[in-house]
């Protein structure tokens, strides 16, 4: 008797137990990995056509990454390849510890694509667009609810863009049509956020609102970002990853590892200089040469070439902190 009375009792406080504490733990243990993407040993292309080949790159949970590489580089391929969008001819994708399977993108992922792919033609208006995203949680339906316009209202203004949801997409500015489809992508709560080329064709202010925006998401939410940048400079000097790609991983580390003319040069195929302006404390990146003011024959006192550090060794749970824009 004493022992099925002890019995009854484990199993009351169990029932308590996960009363109290039953969501916090269920939401916890995937928690740790929800924003994780790990790619192994992946070969992909189209039409028969490798574009990467033996790309294994492991982005912990609530890391901010920036790619960078010349175009044609694979850069926007390796992102919708995380998404599931292209053939895969060999290799895994992992996202939320859950595998990508080609033509089912993984839920709770936010996609912001090159402006320059959207047909601006198409008759949409900017708050329609934006309920687009909430198909990704599989709540789409012809019409929207009070609640879901609600939501977009609420990040429309969030972007600075809230007086323009009536307006047609066409009608909108370069950086009114990126902060829409970011709108599209965070309507999703997403987890993980993959951006190409976010700050392409907009101003500097844009782009730092938009950069300030990615920060915040990734401080204070913790959501996983990816991104691809051609403005080594302005964004990815800042970032706390950087992986190099041209037709695989050429490297990647911290920035501080990373610009340096070697690593830099072997990713964009053409000589490249890194100094570091000694007023600022900013290394800075160009194309090696007799033209722009890093030529060779260029003097300014406050500019030093930096020696290329020692690489470091790549480990799974760095993370460094986003540097200010």
């Amino acid at each position: 008797m004493r022992t099925a009375e002890a019995r009854e009792t484990g199993h009351m406080e169990e029932r308590v137990r996960r009363a109290v504490f039953g969501n916090q733990l269920a939401s916890a243990r995937p928690q740790a990995a929800a924003g994780s993407i790990e790619v192994r040993d992946l070969s992909c292309g189209y039409h028969g056509a490798p574009v990467l080949t033996g790309v294994s790159l492991h982005v912990p949970s609530g890391q901010f990454v920036g790619l960078i590489g010349p175009s044609g580089a694979g850069k926007t391929t390796l992102l919708r390849a995380m998404l599931g969008l292209v053939p895969r001819v060999s290799g895994e994708i992992r996202v939320g510890g859950k595998p990508v399977v080609p033509g089912r993108p993984p839920a709770r992922i936010g996609y912001v694509p090159q402006v320059e792919t959207v047909d601006w033609t198409f008759p949409v208006t900017v708050e329609n667009v934006v309920l687009m995203g909430k198909a990704s949680n599989g709540r789409w339906l012809p019409w929207p609810s009070r609640e879901d316009r609600r939501d977009v209202a609420a990040i429309l203004e969030r972007l600075g863009i809230g007086d323009l949801g009536s307006r047609h997409i066409r009608d909108l500015s370069g950086g009114q049509q990126q902060r829409t489809f970011l709108a599209r992508a965070l309507i999703g709560r997403p987890r993980i956020l993959i951006l190409d080329e976010p700050t392409a064709s907009v101003d500097i202010k844009t782009r730092d609102d938009i950069l300030h925006l990615l920060v915040e998401l990734n401080r204070d939410e913790g959501v996983t970002i990816v991104m691809t940048t051609h403005e080594l400079n302005a964004v990815a000097a800042h970032l706390p990853w950087v992986v190099c790609v041209n037709r695989g991983v050429v490297a990647q580390g911290a920035p501080s590892s990373i610009f340096t003319s070697a690593i830099l040069s072997r990713t964009f195929g053409t000589e490249m200089r890194v100094v570091l302006d000694e007023q600022t404390g900013n290394l800075l990146v160009a194309e090696a040469g007799s033209h722009g003011p890093f030529g060779r024959r260029a003097t300014h006192g406050h500019l030093r070439v930096v020696a290329p550090p020692a690489e470091l060794p790549y480990s799974p749970g760095d993370q460094a902190a986003v540097q200010p824009f």
